[in-house]
This record gives structure tokens, C-alpha cells and sequence, in this order.
């Protein structure tokens, strides 16, 4: 008898989880037959898939987002201020003037800032960038008249990175729990829909719940090897769907992956992918 494997559902990240999920769901919802026998399991399964999206979602967008897109382009227009005074000392008929831009110019280079890097490496980059600039290259910055820059660039640097911060603790505290929980009751759920599945097709015979589950096993296949990163042997595939299994008993040699037919009157054997 076919029936559903299982999986090492605490194993996947978080998109991972939410999509797998997410997948079953649909698919259960689609086939007319097992919607029929287990509405029940498959609005727990929803409820629980929707408060998980709810609770990824708190790590997608906090309340301090906004006032931190801010102050990274108050920054980003400092930095850029702050380079185009320098470029503007470069052919100044000055020579001390004209070398400290040359020397700071090529402090420019080295750093290679660009405002559309990721935010935290910036982040980072510019508190290196102006501790050079208040300590090595200071006589460079007094000699431009260049201190105001320094000081408004490090104390908008410094929000950015205080806001952000601020922004992961405030995530740490609302979704690890929160997110952790969601989790816990969509797999919950999830089980709970398997159960069902294969106990019907276990009392009534597996032809009205083959196509499910074959689906389902395919994604357990896919989820394992790629995801998880399990290697896959032969004895946990019920063979290659639309191929057959070969030998005279259950459990003989498969195909490779879920949902195959048998041969000869055998059964293939279920998936079972160990966590």
C-alpha cells in the first residue's frame, strides 16, 4: 500500500517551511477527494499555515524601517557631499591643499563605498572609513576645513546602525517565539492531514489517494535532498512515478523517486525520509 513518508519538517529554514507547507495545502485543497474526507485536517492546516505567513512577515517590516531608509539617504548624501569636496580640492592652486585631497581621494578608492551596497556593510565600511578619517588622515580633514563632514557623517552613520540594531532586537523579541510557535502548529497540522490520508487509504485502498500521495512524497524527495541536504538511497523512494518496482515482494529494489506502480501485484514501498 502507498502512503505518505515522512519528513524532518523542524529541519527546513523558514521560507523552506512556509512553502512546503503552503504546497501540501493547495494541492490537498485541489484534490476533490481528499477535500471531501478531510475538510477538517485542511482548515486546521490553513489556519495554521496563515498565522505562520503572519509571523514571517514580522522579519519582513518593522516600524523603525521607514525612519532607517531615512537616515541611510541622510547619510548616503553626506558621503557623497563629503566626496565631492574633496574632488573640488584636487586642482586647487594650493599645494598642501591640493596633496591632502590627493591623499583622501585615494582613501576614497580604497574603500570603494557605494550608498546601494547592502545596509549593514555599509554600515561597517563607514565606521572604518571615518575612523581613518578622525585619526590618520586627520591633518588631511583639518587642512580642507573639512571636520563638519566628518562629524555629520559619523553621527548620521551612527543612527542608521543604532536603528538597526534597535530594529533586530525588536525582531529577536517578537518573531523568534512568535515564529517558533506558528511552526510548531502548522506541523501539528500537517501530521495531522498525513495521519488521516494514509489511514483512509489504508481502509478504503490507496487508488482514490495515489495522485496525493505521490505528490506529496515527490516534494518530501525534493525537500530532503535539496533543502535538507539528505542524500537519497533507494529504499526511501516508492519508485519512479510512472515506472515500476521489481521483484516478487514489498520493499523490493525502486526506481528513484515517489509514486511509482508495481509490477507483477507487488507494492511499492512508502517513502520514508529520516530526520
Amino acid at each position: 500500500m502507498s502512503e505518505i513518508g515522512t519528513l524532518s519538517l523542524e529541519r527546513l529554514n523558514n521560507g523552506a517551511h512556509f512553502l512546503f507547507i503552503s504546497n501540501v495545502l493547495a494541492r490537498a485543497e485541489a484534490d476533490a477527494n481528499v477535500k471531501s474526507k478531510l475538510s477538517a485536517q485542511i482548515v486546521s492546516l490553513k489556519t495554521a499555515k496563515e498565522q505562520e505567513d503572519e509571523d514571517l512577515k514580522i522579519s519582513q517590516k518593522s516600524m523603525l524601517t521607514d525612519d532607517i531608509a531615512t537616515a541611510d539617504a541622510e547619510r548616503d548624501g553626506l558621503y557623497s557631499g563629503y566626496k565631492k569636496a574633496v574632488n573640488g580640492f584636487k586642482n586647487l592652486p594650493v599645494e598642501n591643499m591640493a596633496k591632502a585631497a590627493k591623499v583622501l581621494t585615494q582613501h576614497i578608492k580604497d574603500y570603494a563605498i557605494d550608498p546601494k551596497m547592502q545596509l549593514d556593510k555599509e554600515t561597517g565600511l563607514l565606521m572604518n572609513f571615518i575612523d581613518d578619517l578622525e585619526k590618520k588622515y586627520s591633518s588631511e580633514v583639518q587642512t580642507l576645513s573639512l571636520g563638519a563632514f566628518v562629524t555629520a557623517l559619523k553621527a548620521a552613520n551612527e543612527k542608521v546602525r543604532t536603528l538597526t540594531s534597535t530594529r533586530t532586537d525588536e525582531r529577536m523579541a517578537k518573531a523568534v517565539g512568535a515564529l517558533k510557535a506558528s511552526r510548531k502548529a502548522s506541523d501539528e497540522a500537517y501530521r495531522q492531514l498525513v495521519k488521516f490520508v494514509n489511514a483512509y487509504a489504508l481502509i478504503e485502498g490507496d487508488s482514490k489517494y495515489l495522485s496525493f500521495i505521490d505528490y506529496v512524497n515527490t516534494e518530501i524527495v525534493h525537500y530532503k535532498r535539496e533543502v535538507i541536504g539528505q542524500k537519497s538511497g533507494s529504499s526511501q523512494t516508492s519508485g519512479t512515478t510512472g515506472g515500476t518496482t521489481s521483484g516478487g515482494s514489498t520493499g523490493g529494489s525502486t526506481g528513484g523517486t515517489t509514486g511509482g506502480t508495481t509490477s507483477g501485484g507487488t507494492t511499492p514501498p512508502s517513502v520514508e525520509i529520516e530526520g
